[in-house]
């Protein structure tokens, strides 16, 4: 066989790679939003209350958060293959469990189950691209996976609600049985097994215990937060531990000589300003899909049908731009194309904030479109960079960081605009009026949402002037390399 047949087998296999990774992206995408329609019907069916209904989508969220990191130090260890067939194995099995559930307890369970699993896929999948693919394809490669994401996203409420009206709650979690079984057979043939990049195989117990007491108290407090008078004392409380529990387990990786996060790592600034600007890009995002549905309610008084079509340009815009992008920051440079993508977000900011009760579908759409645009150039180029910033023997915990970087931002976003829209729209209010979003007048529903976004556009000026920061330096070495 001559060495250019071996390079088209190369290259056939890492399209092939990028297929099984991409569909399974896609599975995991949409069974996030899938599940949450169901909530409504998991009560009555399952004889259960909405406080513990909440927990299925909550106990999921909870731990993809809370292990994430401890799964990107697995994956610098050990096989990225086998891991990644154990959590597709999981996800898959586990689904099956949520599908036949008879009660909410058995239910709530497998989904913690199933929430190991797609922590170790939603980690491991940027990583094991990221290896396979050369540098000069890494941000096309990035972009698809990023698209495939928008795509489970955009058809999870379409999905979904075709599937409970005609076969019922548990068809949203038996769908992904055989869509996952096809992965597995796909990973298991077109993904090497590899070695470990690394001889260090002491895994930090300890660090991890702290790291999950901080990300747990600091997620339910941060759920809490928008509760009446900020979620009370158990609130605070709940906050200092975590904060408590983080300071120690920052010592503890400063002391470790094989830490569960290697802190070294955040001395480049490519790295550390790259999860910054990851987790701003989260809390806009965040803040535009959580209070749209709400003002296009409340104020435009739209049907739910039509609310979820005009929300469902932004998904659409994402998987059109998304290889667009990844392909453009392979030619361009990273940082030019992302940062371009945060001006148009910035942009659309300001834009949304001018939204009233006069908006026009046309209005509507000439105002988002800059928002999804940018979102699909500002993320498949920022990840690369936070993928191609770190050694070799550091890819996992680079992704790791990255879904990390995206968890966070969306709780914090949630929480902000939460915060935000009810203060401001209760301003309007006759002094000692309890605000109630669905009694509140359309008169301060519009304040609340115009001062918000121009709020949001403040901290995105300080997400631009970082980027455009790096861009500069990016620009400066590339000038030093030339001479």
């Amino acid at each position: 066989m001559t060495s250019t047949q071996d390079s088209e087998i190369a290259i056939s296999k890492q399209w092939w790679i990028l297929f099984a990774v991409s569909l399974v992206t896609f599975v995991f995408s949409l069974d996030v939003h899938i599940v949450n329609l169901a909530l409504p019907t998991l009560v009555e069916d399952l004889h259960s209350d909405f406080a513990t209904v909440e927990w299925v989508p909550l106990s999921y969220s909870l731990v993809l958060a809370i292990l994430v990191l401890c799964v990107a130090r697995l994956g610098d260890m050990w096989s990225k293959k086998w891991l990644y067939l154990i959590g597709l194995t999981a996800f898959t099995t586990s689904s099956l469990v949520c599908g036949i559930a008879t009660t909410i307890y058995l239910l709530i369970a497998a989904r913690i189950f199933q929430g190991i699993g797609a922590v170790l896929i939603a980690v491991l999948s940027p990583a094991i691209v990221t290896e396979v693919f050369p540098d000069a394809k890494r941000g096309l490669a990035l972009g698809i996976i990023t698209s495939t994401g928008w795509a489970g996203v955009s058809l999870g409420p379409t999905v979904g609600g075709v599937l409970i009206e005609h076969l019922g709650w548990r068809s949203v979690f038996l769908v992904n049985v055989p869509i996952c079984t096809i992965g597995i057979v796909l990973v298991m043939l077109t993904v090497s097994r590899g070695s470990s990049p690394t001889d260090q195989k002491y895994f930090d117990f300890g660090g991890a215990l702290l790291l999950g007491i901080t990300l747990t108290c600091f997620l339910l407090g941060m759920t809490r937060i928008q509760e009446e008078n900020l979620g009370g004392n158990l609130t605070l409380v709940l906050l200092a531990i975590a904060m408590m529990a983080c300071v120690s387990f920052l010592l503890s990786q400063k002391q470790s000589e094989q830490p569960l996060l290697n802190l070294s790592l955040f001395r480049s600034l490519e790295l550390s300003f790259s999860l910054l600007l990851s987790s701003i890009g989260y809390i806009l995002n965040s803040c535009v899909i959580f209070l749209l549905p709400f003002f296009l309610e409340l104020v435009k008084h739209y049907s739910e049908q039509q609310v979820g079509l005009l929300i469902a340009v932004l998904p659409i815009l994402g998987i059109c731009v998304g290889p667009v992008a990844g392909s453009l920051a392979d030619r361009f440079g990273e940082r030019s194309i992302s940062t371009i993508g945060l001006v148009l977000l910035f942009i659309s900011c300001l834009t949304i904030s001018t939204f009233s009760e006069e908006l026009t579908v046309k209005g509507y759409l000439l105002r988002i479109i800059p928002f999804g645009i940018g979102i699909g150039l500002f993320q498949p180029p920022n990840q690369s960079v936070i993928m191609g910033s770190v050694p070799p023997q550091y890819l996992s915990v680079a992704s790791g960081l990255w879904f990390f970087s995206r968890a966070l931002g969306q709780v914090m976003g949630i929480t902000l605009i939460g915060i935000l829209f009810s203060s401001l729209s209760a301003s309007q209010l006759p002094v000692d009026t309890p605000f109630s979003v669905t009694t509140a007048p359309v008169e301060a529903l519009v304040f609340g949402e115009q001062e918000s976004f121009r709020i949001v556009s403040a901290i995105l000026v300080i997400a631009v002037v970082i980027s455009g920061f790096l861009w500069q330096r990016q620009n400066q070495r590339l000038r030093i390399n030339r001479t």
